[in-house]
Protein backbone atom coordinates (compact mmCIF):
# COMPACT_ATOMS: atom_id res chain seq x y z
CA UNK A 1 0.00 0.00 0.00
CA UNK A 2 2.55 2.37 -0.64
CA UNK A 3 1.11 4.25 -2.87
CA UNK A 4 -1.54 5.14 0.04
CA UNK A 5 -0.39 7.81 2.39
CA UNK A 6 -3.01 6.49 5.44
CA UNK A 7 -1.82 9.08 7.98
CA UNK A 8 -1.29 12.24 6.47
CA UNK A 9 -4.97 13.58 6.04
CA UNK A 10 -5.76 12.58 9.28
CA UNK A 11 -2.35 13.99 11.64
CA UNK A 12 -2.78 16.91 9.16
CA UNK A 13 -6.33 17.75 10.07
CA UNK A 14 -5.92 16.69 13.73
CA UNK A 15 -2.75 16.86 14.94
CA UNK A 16 -0.72 15.38 18.07
CA UNK A 17 1.47 17.63 19.54
CA UNK A 18 4.29 16.28 21.51
CA UNK A 19 6.18 18.19 24.59
CA UNK A 20 9.24 16.22 26.29
CA UNK A 21 8.82 16.45 29.95
CA UNK A 22 11.23 14.29 31.66
CA UNK A 23 14.54 12.36 30.61
CA UNK A 24 16.84 10.15 32.92
CA UNK A 25 16.70 8.49 35.72
CA UNK A 26 13.35 8.34 38.31
CA UNK A 27 12.97 8.01 41.98
CA UNK A 28 11.02 5.19 43.72
CA UNK A 29 7.74 5.28 42.21
CA UNK A 30 6.76 7.66 39.45
CA UNK A 31 3.07 8.18 38.77
CA UNK A 32 1.82 9.60 35.84
CA UNK A 33 -1.56 11.45 36.56
CA UNK A 34 -4.51 11.00 33.74
CA UNK A 35 -5.60 14.30 32.42
CA UNK A 36 -8.48 15.35 29.72
CA UNK A 37 -7.30 15.06 26.05
CA UNK A 38 -3.72 14.23 27.23
CA UNK A 39 -1.86 10.81 26.65
CA UNK A 40 1.73 9.66 26.92
CA UNK A 41 5.08 8.50 25.23
CA UNK A 42 7.32 7.11 26.90
CA UNK A 43 11.34 5.69 25.46
CA UNK A 44 12.91 3.20 27.25
CA UNK A 45 16.07 2.42 24.99
CA UNK A 46 18.37 1.17 27.92
CA UNK A 47 17.44 -0.53 31.54
CA UNK A 48 14.37 -2.20 32.86
CA UNK A 49 11.44 -1.24 35.04
CA UNK A 50 7.89 -1.97 35.93
CA UNK A 51 4.91 -0.73 35.22
CA UNK A 52 1.23 -0.56 36.69
CA UNK A 53 -1.86 1.07 35.74
CA UNK A 54 -6.11 0.25 35.98
CA UNK A 55 -7.20 -2.21 33.85
CA UNK A 56 -10.78 -2.22 31.70
CA UNK A 57 -11.83 -4.53 34.60
CA UNK A 58 -10.66 -1.92 37.39
CA UNK A 59 -8.26 -4.54 38.72
CA UNK A 60 -4.55 -3.44 38.94
CA UNK A 61 -1.94 -4.06 36.50
CA UNK A 62 1.49 -4.79 36.18
CA UNK A 63 3.96 -5.44 33.64
CA UNK A 64 8.00 -5.82 33.80
CA UNK A 65 9.83 -4.39 31.30
CA UNK A 66 13.00 -6.02 30.37
CA UNK A 67 14.14 -4.84 26.89
CA UNK A 68 14.34 -1.31 25.25
CA UNK A 69 10.71 -0.28 24.17
CA UNK A 70 7.74 2.23 23.72
CA UNK A 71 5.11 2.20 26.24
CA UNK A 72 2.66 4.20 24.74
CA UNK A 73 -0.90 5.58 26.36
CA UNK A 74 -2.96 7.42 24.16
CA UNK A 75 -6.10 8.29 26.29
CA UNK A 76 -5.87 9.53 29.56
CA UNK A 77 -4.99 6.75 32.06
CA UNK A 78 -3.04 7.21 35.34
CA UNK A 79 0.03 4.60 35.64
CA UNK A 80 3.29 4.40 37.57
CA UNK A 81 6.87 3.15 37.26
CA UNK A 82 8.17 1.07 40.29
CA UNK A 83 11.84 0.07 40.36
CA UNK A 84 12.85 3.22 37.68
CA UNK A 85 15.42 3.70 35.16
CA UNK A 86 18.51 4.56 36.95
CA UNK A 87 21.41 6.67 36.05
CA UNK A 88 22.77 3.66 33.42
CA UNK A 89 19.34 3.96 31.72
CA UNK A 90 18.36 5.92 28.49
CA UNK A 91 14.94 7.09 29.12
CA UNK A 92 12.52 9.92 28.15
CA UNK A 93 8.66 10.41 28.46
CA UNK A 94 6.43 13.12 26.73
CA UNK A 95 3.04 14.17 26.84
CA UNK A 96 0.76 13.94 23.91
CA UNK A 97 -1.49 16.49 23.11
CA UNK A 98 -4.43 15.55 20.94
CA UNK A 99 -6.60 17.75 18.69
CA UNK A 100 -10.07 17.09 19.64
CA UNK A 101 -9.09 15.04 23.01
CA UNK A 102 -11.14 11.71 23.40
CA UNK A 103 -12.49 12.25 19.74
CA UNK A 104 -9.38 12.38 18.21
CA UNK A 105 -10.26 9.85 15.00
CA UNK A 106 -7.16 7.20 16.17
CA UNK A 107 -7.27 7.50 19.53
CA UNK A 108 -10.80 6.15 19.70
CA UNK A 109 -9.85 3.31 18.14
CA UNK A 110 -6.87 2.32 19.91
CA UNK A 111 -6.14 0.19 23.15
CA UNK A 112 -5.53 1.96 26.28
CA UNK A 113 -1.91 0.67 26.35
CA UNK A 114 0.46 -0.33 23.83
CA UNK A 115 3.82 -1.69 25.06
CA UNK A 116 6.26 -2.40 21.74
CA UNK A 117 9.80 -3.48 22.30
CA UNK A 118 11.95 -0.76 20.07
CA UNK A 119 13.25 -3.51 18.03
CA UNK A 120 10.22 -4.40 16.30
CA UNK A 121 9.75 -0.72 14.60
CA UNK A 122 11.58 -1.08 11.18
CA UNK A 123 13.58 2.52 10.91
CA UNK A 124 12.74 3.65 14.38
CA UNK A 125 16.19 3.60 15.55
CA UNK A 126 18.08 6.33 13.41
CA UNK A 127 14.92 8.78 14.75
CA UNK A 128 15.96 7.56 18.36
CA UNK A 129 19.73 8.06 17.64
CA UNK A 130 18.42 11.83 17.15
CA UNK A 131 16.11 12.63 19.65
CA UNK A 132 18.55 10.98 22.31
CA UNK A 133 21.71 13.09 21.04
CA UNK A 134 19.44 16.40 21.84
CA UNK A 135 18.26 15.32 24.55
CA UNK A 136 22.40 14.91 25.67
CA UNK A 137 23.22 17.66 24.63
CA UNK A 138 22.20 20.90 25.59
CA UNK A 139 22.30 23.36 23.10
CA UNK A 140 20.11 25.93 20.89
CA UNK A 141 16.91 24.73 20.34
CA UNK A 142 17.26 21.61 22.20
CA UNK A 143 14.00 21.58 23.52
CA UNK A 144 11.68 22.53 19.84
CA UNK A 145 13.56 20.00 18.50
CA UNK A 146 13.44 16.94 20.98
CA UNK A 147 9.74 17.55 21.09
CA UNK A 148 9.86 17.36 17.52
CA UNK A 149 11.80 14.41 17.41
CA UNK A 150 9.12 12.66 19.71
CA UNK A 151 6.59 13.41 16.90
CA UNK A 152 8.36 11.33 14.70
CA UNK A 153 9.00 8.78 16.98
CA UNK A 154 4.83 8.84 17.20
CA UNK A 155 4.58 8.93 13.50
CA UNK A 156 6.86 5.58 13.68
CA UNK A 157 4.13 4.31 16.27
CA UNK A 158 1.77 4.96 13.82
CA UNK A 159 2.63 3.52 10.72
CA UNK A 160 3.90 -0.05 13.04
CA UNK A 161 0.46 -0.42 14.26
CA UNK A 162 -1.25 0.50 10.54
CA UNK A 163 0.65 -2.31 9.56
CA UNK A 164 0.10 -5.14 12.46
CA UNK A 165 -3.58 -4.61 13.16
CA UNK A 166 -4.09 -8.18 13.36
CA UNK A 167 -1.66 -8.75 16.21
CA UNK A 168 -3.06 -6.11 18.41
CA UNK A 169 -6.58 -8.05 17.53
CA UNK A 170 -8.26 -4.50 17.47
CA UNK A 171 -12.04 -4.48 17.17
CA UNK A 172 -13.52 -2.96 14.01
CA UNK A 173 -12.74 0.40 13.24
CA UNK A 174 -10.78 3.22 11.38
CA UNK A 175 -7.14 1.18 12.06
CA UNK A 176 -8.78 -1.72 11.05
CA UNK A 177 -10.20 -0.33 8.19
CA UNK A 178 -7.07 1.84 6.88
CA UNK A 179 -5.22 -1.60 7.10
CA UNK A 180 -7.43 -3.09 4.32
CA UNK A 181 -6.14 -1.93 0.81
CA UNK A 182 -9.19 -1.25 -0.76
CA UNK A 183 -11.49 0.18 1.67
CA UNK A 184 -7.80 2.23 2.55
CA UNK A 185 -8.28 4.42 -1.01
CA UNK A 186 -11.81 5.14 0.12
CA UNK A 187 -11.27 6.84 3.63
CA UNK A 188 -8.13 8.05 2.58
CA UNK A 189 -10.27 10.14 -0.24
CA UNK A 190 -13.22 10.75 2.77
CA UNK A 191 -10.53 12.23 5.01
CA UNK A 192 -9.10 14.28 2.63
CA UNK A 193 -12.50 15.90 1.01
CA UNK A 194 -14.96 15.87 3.71
CA UNK A 195 -17.76 17.78 2.14
CA UNK A 196 -17.02 15.54 -1.49
CA UNK A 197 -20.51 13.87 -3.04
CA UNK A 198 -19.58 11.12 -1.15
CA UNK A 199 -22.82 8.26 -1.71
CA UNK A 200 -22.15 4.09 -1.45
CA UNK A 201 -21.92 4.65 -5.60
CA UNK A 202 -18.96 7.21 -5.09
CA UNK A 203 -17.26 4.75 -2.12
CA UNK A 204 -17.47 1.62 -3.49
CA UNK A 205 -16.18 3.44 -6.89
CA UNK A 206 -13.43 4.36 -4.92
CA UNK A 207 -12.55 1.59 -3.78
CA UNK A 208 -13.23 -0.27 -7.16
CA UNK A 209 -16.02 -2.72 -5.95
CA UNK A 210 -19.85 -3.93 -6.15
CA UNK A 211 -21.69 -1.38 -3.94
CA UNK A 212 -23.04 -5.00 -2.14
CA UNK A 213 -19.55 -6.33 -1.73
CA UNK A 214 -17.84 -3.07 -0.81
CA UNK A 215 -20.99 -2.19 2.02
CA UNK A 216 -20.27 -5.60 3.48
CA UNK A 217 -16.64 -5.60 3.34
CA UNK A 218 -16.80 -1.56 4.91
CA UNK A 219 -18.99 -2.66 7.75
CA UNK A 220 -17.09 -5.77 8.83
CA UNK A 221 -13.92 -3.94 8.78
CA UNK A 222 -15.08 -0.82 9.92
CA UNK A 223 -17.87 -1.48 12.10
CA UNK A 224 -20.42 1.37 11.19
CA UNK A 225 -22.14 1.36 7.23
CA UNK A 226 -20.34 4.09 4.92
CA UNK A 227 -23.00 6.54 5.31
CA UNK A 228 -22.77 6.46 8.95
CA UNK A 229 -18.98 6.59 8.80
CA UNK A 230 -19.18 9.58 6.21
CA UNK A 231 -21.66 11.30 9.15
CA UNK A 232 -19.64 10.51 11.40
CA UNK A 233 -16.22 12.22 10.11
CA UNK A 234 -18.02 15.46 8.66
CA UNK A 235 -19.32 16.02 12.62
CA UNK A 236 -16.14 15.18 14.09
CA UNK A 237 -14.17 17.87 11.25
CA UNK A 238 -17.17 20.28 12.13
CA UNK A 239 -16.10 19.89 15.56
CA UNK A 240 -12.67 20.93 15.34
CA UNK A 241 -13.60 23.81 12.46
CA UNK A 242 -16.22 25.25 14.93
CA UNK A 243 -13.65 25.15 17.97
CA UNK A 244 -11.15 26.92 15.58
CA UNK A 245 -13.72 29.58 14.77
CA UNK A 246 -15.45 29.03 11.81
CA UNK A 247 -19.27 29.82 11.56
CA UNK A 248 -21.78 27.34 11.43
CA UNK A 249 -22.52 28.49 7.67
CA UNK A 250 -19.37 28.12 6.06
CA UNK A 251 -18.32 24.39 8.12
CA UNK A 252 -22.09 23.37 6.78
CA UNK A 253 -20.90 24.70 3.04
CA UNK A 254 -17.10 23.12 3.49
CA UNK A 255 -18.58 19.94 4.82
CA UNK A 256 -21.26 19.52 2.11
CA UNK A 257 -24.50 19.89 3.64
CA UNK A 258 -27.34 22.11 1.44
CA UNK A 259 -27.67 24.88 4.24
CA UNK A 260 -27.14 25.32 7.33
CA UNK A 261 -30.23 23.96 9.24
CA UNK A 262 -29.28 20.88 7.71
CA UNK A 263 -25.99 20.60 8.68
CA UNK A 264 -27.52 21.87 11.96
CA UNK A 265 -29.97 18.94 12.04
CA UNK A 266 -27.50 16.33 11.56
CA UNK A 267 -25.23 17.71 14.15
CA UNK A 268 -28.15 17.74 17.06
CA UNK A 269 -28.79 14.01 15.88
CA UNK A 270 -25.54 12.75 16.60
CA UNK A 271 -24.48 15.21 19.12
CA UNK A 272 -27.79 16.22 21.20
CA UNK A 273 -27.84 19.44 20.85
CA UNK A 274 -26.97 22.39 17.79
CA UNK A 275 -23.87 23.61 16.92
CA UNK A 276 -24.18 26.59 19.01
CA UNK A 277 -25.06 25.17 22.17
CA UNK A 278 -22.36 22.44 21.64
CA UNK A 279 -19.98 25.04 21.16
CA UNK A 280 -20.80 27.43 23.95
CA UNK A 281 -20.93 24.09 26.05
CA UNK A 282 -16.93 23.41 24.96
CA UNK A 283 -16.24 27.14 26.07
Amino acid sequence: MASIDRLSPLLDRFRVRTRVFHTGPLCGVTTFAAQPGRGFLHVLRRGEMEVTHLGADGRLERRAIDRPSLLFYPRPLEHAFHNAPTEDSDFACATLDFDGGATHPLVRTLPAVIVLPLAAVDGLEPSLDLLFAEIDNVRCGRRVLADRLFEVVLVHLFRWLLDHTDELALPAGLLTGLADERLARTLVAVHEAPGGPWTLVTMAQEAHMSRSAFAARFKSAVGQSPAEYVTGWRLTVAQERLRGGASVARTATELGYTNPPAFSRAFARELGQSPRAWLAGTR
